[in-house]
């Protein structure tokens, strides 16, 4: 089949699975996975495989540069000790822990002989880096607060640097024969440090010549360069192209869009960078499921069962003692959120590349292979799954519920009575009744608008976060509504286009300072307001 066709068959079945993850409520990755499973399984056609090639000269610098350049530097800085601590020893002690659990399980149990440590090493390592976007939108989606989001974030971009260095130096040790623990640390500084420091160059470099022009199809550009050019860079000089292009990433989104950037040009960036991500999540879940064998890992269900308990248990052991070791400093986080961090620990397509691309003759590959492909089936089915359960059941999402359920049948109320206000008129207009009638219903209606209304602004007065959200949400349609005006204003004659673009800019600027603005921290809850007397009557 030609490759172009392919690619429209991908992105057709990404589009067809988005409507249906939709409609029914499910993790877009996970759907994305079920549906490639399900695809691969009937054998519909043949995609391309998931190679290192594609994953390293396509998908991952784009997805890793993305994730980086929306990360917001200051909310990062604030969660660094936890960020770090948690990507780099916390990964390490991950790793070693992992393989410590594993590899006496693997013997006691017999299911594989002359599985040594180092072997168990290997496992550990390729699977260590996580990949969290499931959870992460689904922290949007449900509003889980941003620092939980920022944190699991954060740590998944650190940690791919960290998880692709370690397992070449252990691969590295097992080739060479030996290992110690200066030399690999030494390692892990050079091809980590000096990647980031590749990433941080290019950062620079594209940010100085954003800072210089204002063209927003070369500033785009500009930022597709800074992203492959760092990763490649990187790569070329053996150091670490996933720091490279993190490091490119977060300079690009946090300097160069704000001080080098129009608003603009902005919103443009923005939302190329916000596609291509979806685009490349697409394909590379997609793949996953196809690159998977259900028959194969149901004849391995012991061993993957036992690696993803062990993972998960070396996983929980580093996010406690780190929590543990934060209580006492301004970054500690509640022992709920410890729990969310250890189950929003997905893993994806890199480890699974990583492990395909061992040497054929590389003892237990076959089980390796098996293990890998397990784990992150199991991570992304049922931990994607469960999260929404989990955050709901700690009540880290949904706190404000009944507020929440209140404020939402206040406004159904509203748009209703609004609704039939409307057609009260439409039907005064037509004379479709007799005038009484219709006095009659409007008066009703107009009573039903007003108490609705009532109730609304005292949960305004009660709760701080519903009325900066529903400001927000108003003056974004607002906005929007401007910038339509503007456009058909422009395609009609009535305005030239440096009128145009001078106003397209005030009114992107004031949507990004609309998103920009913090939210007021939470209020305490309070009794929901008793309903008005003349509605307990049935009025």
């Amino acid at each position: 089949m030609h490759a172009e066709f392919l690619f429209v068959i991908l992105f057709s079945v990404a589009t067809a699975v988005a409507i249906g993850a939709r409609w029914l409520k499910l993790p877009y990755t996970v759907a994305l996975v079920l549906a490639g499973l399900a695809l691969g399984t009937v054998k519909a056609f043949e995609p391309p495989h998931l190679t290192k090639e594609l994953l390293f000269a396509v998908i991952l610098p784009g997805l890793i540069f993305e994730a980086a350049f929306h990360l917001d530097a200051a909310k990062f800085w604030k969660e660094k000790t936890s960020i770090h601590a948690l990507a780099i020893p916390g990964l390490i002690v991950a790793i070693l822990a992992t393989a410590a659990i594993l590899v006496p399980a693997a013997n006691a149990l017999a299911f594989v002989t002359g599985f040594t440590f180092m072997h168990g090493l290997v496992f550990a390592a390729l699977i260590a880096a996580t990949d969290p976007i499931a959870v992460v939108g689904l922290f949007k989606s449900l509003g889980a607060p941003k620092r939980l989001a920022v944190m699991v974030e954060g740590e998944s971009l650190l940690n791919d640097g960290t998880g692709v260095v370690v397992f070449t130096i252990i691969l590295g040790a097992m080739a060479g024969g030996g290992i110690s623990l200066g030399s690999a640390v030494v390692d892990f500084i050079r091809v980590a440090g000096l990647g980031a420091l590749v990433g941080v160059a290019v950062g620079l470099a594209a940010s100085h010549i954003i800072r210089n022009i204002d063209d927003a199809m070369i500033e785009l550009t500009l930022t597709m360069v800074a992203a492959y050019g760092s990763f490649v860079l990187a790569e070329r000089f053996h150091v670490s192209g996933v720091m490279a292009a993190v490091g490119a990433g977060m300079l690009c989104g946090n300097y160069a869009a704000r001080t080098g950037m129009s608003p603009t040009t902005r919103v443009a960036v923005e939302t190329f960078w916000e596609y291509l991500a979806f685009a490349l999540n697409s394909v590379v879940f997609l793949l996953i499921g196809f690159e998977i064998h259900v028959d194969q890992l149901l004849a391995s269900w012991l061993p993957i069962v036992i690696a993803w308990v062990a993972v998960m248990a070396g996983r929980a052991l580093v996010v406690f003692v780190v929590t543990a070791l934060l209580q006492r400093t301004s970054e500690r986080v509640p022992w709920s959120w410890s729990t969310v961090v250890v189950w929003s620990g997905l893993r994806g397509a890199l480890s699974m590349v990583l492990v395909l691309g061992l040497p054929q003759d590389f003892p237990h590959r076959v089980l390796l292979v098996n293990m890998t492909f397990g784990v992150v089936l199991l991570s992304i089915l049922l931990q994607g799954l469960t999260m929404a359960p989990l955050l709901r059941r700690l009540k880290i999402v949904g706190v404000r519920s009944d507020e929440q359920q209140r404020y939402e049948l206040e406004r159904g109320r509203l748009k209703a009575a609004g609704a039939g206000l409307e057609e009260v008129e439409r039907m005064r207009r037509e004379h479709a009744a007799p005038s009484a009638v219709l006095d009659g219903l409007e008066a009703e209606y107009r009573r039903q608008v007003e108490q609705a209304d009532a109730v609304l602004k005292s949960l305004h007065l009660e709760r701080a976060e519903i009325r900066h959200e529903e400001e927000r949400a108003a003056r974004r349609r607002v906005l929007v509504a401007e910038r339509d005006a503007a456009l058909q204003a422009a395609q009609k004659g009535v305005v030239g286009s440096e009128a145009l673009d001078s106003l397209l800019a005030d009114i992107d600027a004031r949507l990004t300072s609309l998103e920009d603005a913090p939210a007021p921290a939470p209020t305490a809850s309070a009794p929901a307001p008793a309903p008005p007397d003349a509605r307990a009557a049935g009025g």
